[in-house]
């Protein structure tokens, strides 16, 4: 679920080495639009979940270049790197885990009625927004903000 299409798919095999190497794991990829102003969106996080706007330029400075070197999407794009956000999309089975215990909306490919298992038709997921994931998240910020400042390259 990390990318809808084949292309997508095609980008991610692509960009995933490029994201792990800086230290980010992309959580989601999609390549939107027709023949004319299509857009890159993908979202990553870096191992404890943040992705300040620093990191996103980052990474989006060394996904251009390889995009640039590969050229791998027809015609012209605008790539835009962010962070998956508080009503993150699940698009991992370690994102579920993470997530156990807090309300998430699921959409199917079929109708599921009285079914408990349908990972093969789940087309997206995400956390809904309450005030537990909403706690979990400040929570999150204020013990990052209590540690030292992280040092990373461009």
């Amino acid at each position: 679920m990390r990318g809808k299409t084949a292309e997508d798919l095609r980008l991610l095999e692509l960009i995933d080495p490029v994201a792990e190497g800086q230290g980010y794991s992309i959580v989601r990829l999609r390549l939107m639009g027709g023949d004319r102003a299509r857009r890159l969106q993908i979202m990553a996080e870096r191992p404890d979940g943040s992705m300040p706007v620093e990191d996103c330029a980052r990474l989006a400075r060394a996904v251009s270049q390889v995009l640039d070197d590969a050229d791998p999407i027809r015609g012209e794009y605008m790539l835009e790197v962010s962070s998956p956000g508080v009503d993150r999309p699940l698009t991992r089975l370690a994102d579920f885990e993470t997530y156990e215990g807090f309300q998430a909306k699921l959409e199917l490919d079929r109708v599921a009625e009285g079914r408990k298992r349908f990972f093969a038709g789940l087309i997206d997921a995400r956390l809904v927004v309450d005030e537990a994931l909403l706690k979990r998240g400040a929570e999150a910020r204020a013990a990052r903000l209590a540690e030292p400042e992280l040092k990373t390259k461009d």
